[in-house]
């Protein structure tokens, strides 16, 4: 019999907010052990909580961001289990009426377009964090209280595969937005797997094994990769699957059964009796929604289609928002944005790379931190959008050859002069005329009569050489094209 995996993930995102869920301590990672504490974070008797609106704004955004439907009305719930990284024995979360629900992901999978469904993106709050030493162990309530997203998608993901890409367009998307860093050495993007597996073509669902806190995307993939072959493995040895949570064995690469699955019950759910419940305004939520970017795939496929970019450069442009934002400004200048996209991606990104590195590591020798250092960026570049464009007008125009081209380009990055200054500067303009060239040609056929009579004889490799002396013999300046040409005609008659 033939089995088919079932996936749903449920991802934990910590929102971009300054301060903590409920209270004015700060949000920030890498702070010495409980020192972003108070008393309403470390659940002391008589606290109240208070919400953060950002956190609401970047949570109902974030709704927008997803395709969801934003709640008119949402309240929070009380979620009840006890573990030492959970200072109140409870977390603040929603149940039954969450900010977002019924959404979906679009993302590029297998040659295609996929489609995950968003069950709901509902806000909660964060824990601590265990720590275990050699002898004993610790918690860092830091992080209890920090905003949480958790977003829940629908069991539409069917492979290992799948669920890493679906991760990573989710992620895309909420770093476009602004709603989270993802940072996730740092914690800031967390997942739960939910997988099972069933007969293929039957609908009902196989017993659902929960693996629990993955915390990258490639161990959320090689623990599906390990947990699906297992749950087949059993089924087909006559075994039963039991509901139930695993945690995934990085090292020893496999899952191992920590507990049977907790149902809602047991966590004894109830409304959060010290916070109102959420009722934004058409004015509120219209503020947010003017707040929508462009998501991640649709700017592909646009650049794709409005400039007539390959798939290669409209992901670099995708992945690079920066550089895709400058590339635009100059290709709405240009009547041949590929080329802009060229000299955008080939030339100009290495060319910052290079700076960088070069006052990096000037600016380090004279003591400076990374946090302090000036470095190049595109909004500091020393030379106008528009120079790009009469830079490949000058090559379409054969004004320049390619070579030359690479020249200005270097010149223009340094010193901010305009491309045909540059070029009237070295004397780099390409040599056209017709008698010129004839007397190039002449001159390179007579001193390579070897090559000559190759070609000839019907090796037109030999064309490439005789046409590479003529470059030499021009310093570079010689028409490529018309010299190809020029070459053929004489050598043929």
């Amino acid at each position: 019999m033939e089995y088919e995996a079932v996936i749903g993930l449920e991802t934990h995102v910590q929102l971009k907010t300054k301060s903590k869920m409920w209270c004015g301590c700060a949000n920030a990672f890498g702070s010495p052990p409980n020192t972003n504490v108070c008393p309403v974070c470390l659940g002391m008797p008589g606290v109240l909580p208070v919400a953060n609106e950002e956190a609401l704004r970047l949570t109902a955004l974030t709704g927008y961001l997803l395709n969801c439907s934003v709640a008119r009305y949402a309240k929070f719930d009380r979620k009840n289990y006890f573990y030492p990284d959970a200072p109140k024995n409870y977390q603040v979360t929603q149940f039954d009426k969450p900010s977002t629900m019924n959404g979906f992901v679009d993302f590029e999978f297998q040659g295609g377009t996929a489609r995950v469904r968003i069950t709901r993106a509902h806000l909660e709050e964060d824990v601590g964090k265990n720590i275990h030493f050699d002898r004993h162990s610790g918690v860092d309530f830091n992080r209890a209280g920090v905003p949480l997203l958790e977003i829940v998608s629908e069991p539409d993901i069917t492979s290992a595969d799948m669920a890493y890409e679906y991760l990573n367009a989710l992620k895309d998307i909420l770093v476009y937005g602004g709603i989270s860093d993802c940072d996730m050495e740092k914690g800031m993007v967390r997942c739960d797997v939910n997988v099972s597996v069933r007969p293929q073509g039957t609908k009902e669902l196989g017993a659902k094994i929960e693996i629990k806190n993955m915390n990258t995307f490639s161990g959320a993939r090689k623990a599906l990769e390990y947990e699906i072959p297992r749950q087949i493995e059993v089924l087909q040895k006559g075994g039963k699957l039991v509901q139930s949570t695993r945690r995934w064995d990085d090292v020893a690469g496999i899952t191992e059964e920590m507990r049977t699955k907790e149902d809602a019950h047991d966590y004894r759910y109830f409304p959060e009796p010290d916070l109102m419940p959420f009722a934004p305004d058409d004015a509120w939520l219209a503020a947010v929604q003017a707040q929508v970017v462009e998501l991640p795939l649709a700017r592909k496929q646009r650049f794709m289609r409005d400039y007539q970019l390959p798939a290669g450069d409209g992901e670099t442009f995708k992945n690079d928002v920066a550089l895709g934002n400058y590339f635009e400004t100059v290709a709405k200048q240009s009547k041949n944005p590929k080329a802009v996209a060229n000299w955008v991606i080939n030339n100009l990104r290495a060319k910052l790379t290079e700076a960088n590195q070069k006052e990096a590591e000037e600016q380090g020798a004279l003591g400076l931190e990374a946090a302090d250092m000036k470095l190049t960026t595109l909004a500091g570049l020393k030379f106008q959008p528009s120079a790009l464009v009469e830079l490949v007008g000058l090559v379409e125009g054969k004004t320049i050859s390619s070579s030359a081209a690479q020249q200005v380009f270097a010149e223009m990055f340094d010193t901010g002069k305009a491309p045909a200054a540059i070029v009237q500067e070295k004397g780099l303009a390409q040599v056209s005329d017709t008698g010129a060239l004839e007397k190039f040609c002449d001159e390179v056929i007579a001193a390579n009569p070897g090559p000559a009579a190759d070609f000839k004889a019907g090796k037109v490799a030999a064309l490439n050489f005789l046409k590479g002396q003529v470059m030499k013999v021009s310093k570079g300046k010689a028409n490529p094209g018309l010299v190809g040409e020029m070459l053929e005609r004489k050598l043929k008659s």
